[in-house]
């Protein structure tokens, strides 16, 4: 009888990973991978605060503005890191928030997706969902969100650069990062 159960080491994950990042950094690409290899579930962020307000994020950026949407962000951002552990993709403005990265910092790990401008003009270009990038060059705002944001991100427990390379090359950098960070195996990517 041939046995194919799987012999990977169970993770033992005891807390929750949230990814942090510009748009276009790869959070949810990076983060499904990521949850698959620790056998974790994935949580996108902005897809609870749609389904908690009954709005796109677009929406709720123009109906109600930046500061109702980072309000309704934050409460969501408090509930999901209260559940079991999972990799959490965080949406590019939450970690900016000092409340919502003190509840970060205080019950899990945070992973930077750090990307290079070109990397995540490409990455963004074209698509409307984004709210911040739908007004003026997207390209300069993009400029002006990395020179605000970086600072802060580089608070993140973790920084893997991404880039150009197969989703799986970036996922095993931040797996790793991870094991070195935590001084423990986790888990192998497939």
């Amino acid at each position: 009888m041939n046995d194919q159960r799987d012999t990977r080491p169970p993770t033992h994950l005891d807390r929750t990973i949230v990814l942090v990042g510009l748009m276009g950094a790869g959070k949810s690409c990076i983060g499904k991978r990521l949850a698959q290899a620790l056998e974790v579930p994935f949580v996108d962020a902005d897809t609870e605060i749609e389904k908690a307000a009954g709005l796109t994020i677009a929406e709720i950026f123009a109906k109600y503005g930046e500061p109702s949407f980072r309000d309704g962000e934050r409460r969501v951002m408090a509930r999901l890191l209260q559940g079991p552990p999972c990799v959490l993709a965080a949406g590019g403005g939450a970690f900016m928030d000092t409340e919502t990265r003190a509840l970060i910092k205080r019950g899990s790990v945070s992973i930077w997706l750090r990307a290079d401008l070109d990397t995540l003009a490409g990455r963004t270009k074209g698509r409307s969902h984004r709210p911040l990038l739908n007004h003026g060059d997207p390209r300069e705002t993009l400029a002006q969100l990395m020179e605000k944001r970086y600072p802060v991100y580089a608070e993140a427990d973790v920084t893997v650069d991404t880039g150009p390379d197969n989703p799986n090359v970036t996922t095993t950098a931040a797996l790793q990062a991870l094991e070195r960070h935590l001084g423990r195996p986790l888990a192998t990517v497939s």
